[in-house]
């Protein structure tokens, strides 16, 4: 493991300050003491776990209206080798922050990331239909760059912490489309699966020996056979032809746990290759379902023990 002069592990996430993920990040305890370290782009962030520069990585990798993020997603399906430890789910409220002094009347660029301002589609056509949407590498770079050019023309999108950090005002505040929105990160490092909670998540991306007919179906049905929850299903390009995808898996479980295990080996042998992108602990619903998936695993050992025991030497 990569050790700063201090030892203390590095952590590297999505900057400058003021971004989501930093909130993110500073909401988890353990986290918020490690030397963080900012980068530039998601991508800047997971290879520089990848090629060791730094312990672990920190990055968004699907919001509860847009969907998956991309960049997130295919560096851990095609271009990194890593492991997701652990994953933290956030609430999102977006701000229309500008210079002091500005009027909505005054606003010819709106400014942020892209998956932020898709969230703010409904606002945006509603209050600044005729203003250029411009693309940034981060909400909090769009509000730095607005804060560095002190432009009255411009608006950025972007958390309240970006306002307090880089002397803006909130013009119009909680402008997401859904007030419920949620963005769900993950931290991730280069060895270790986390240890079993009863309450976890499984995440592989899944490359098929062959595209035709029913083979998703014949996928899905390991998983069916043995009552495991699926939560997520995503298809993504391989890079190797129109119209050749892979599939991204969440289920409900543990790695460790039999069904889990039994499924996934079931897969890598009769319908593609299988890479397992980590087992960890999960934000959402309960362990009673999982635990009885493992009651039904267990009770059936036993039939098929028991009728074992009865064959003769």
């Amino acid at each position: 493991m990569n050790e700063s002069a201090s030892s203390t592990p590095t952590l590297a996430y999505l900057g400058p300050v003021g971004t989501f993920t930093e909130q993110a990040v500073l909401s988890q305890p353990d986290l918020a003491e490690l030397e963080l370290v900012r980068f530039g782009t998601i991508v800047e962030v997971l290879r520089a776990v990848e090629g060791g520069a730094v312990d672990l990585g920190f990055a968004a990798i699907e919001n509860m209206i847009e969907g998956a993020v991309n960049a997130t997603i295919d560096t851990l399906a095609f271009d990194a080798d890593l492991l997701i430890q652990r994953e933290v789910v956030m609430n999102v409220n977006l701000n229309l922050l500008v210079q002091p002094g500005v009027g909505l009347e005054d606003i010819e660029h709106v400014r942020s990331i892209p998956v932020a301002y898709a969230q703010c589609r409904q606002y945006l056509a509603d209050n600044l239909s005729k203003a250029a949407i411009e693309a940034t590498n981060s909400t909090a770079d769009a509000a730095r760059e607005l804060a560095e050019s002190k432009r009255s023309d411009t608006a950025a999108i972007a958390p309240r912490r970006s306002a307090e950090v880089y002397g803006l005002d909130i013009l119009a505040a909680d402008i997401e489309d859904h007030p419920e929105n949620q963005t769900r990160f993950v931290l991730v490092g280069r060895t270790g699966i986390t240890a079993p909670t009863g309450h976890d998540k499984t995440s592989i991306v899944i490359y098929q020996r062959a595209d035709e007919p029913g083979s998703l179906v014949a996928i899905l049905s390991e998983f069916a056979a043995r009552n495991i929850n699926c939560t997520k299903l995503e298809s993504r390009p391989t890079r190797k032809g129109l119209g050749d995808y892979c599939f991204l898996i969440d289920c409900e479980g543990h790695i460790a746990d039999q069904v889990v295990g039994d499924a996934l080996r079931n897969i890598q042998m009769k319908h593609g290759r299988v890479k397992f992108l980590g087992s960890y602990p999960s934000a959402y619903g309960t362990a009673d379902e999982q635990e009885s998936n493992r009651s039904g695993v267990s009770e059936a050992d036993s039939w098929l023990d028991g009728l074992r025991n009865q064959i003769r030497d």
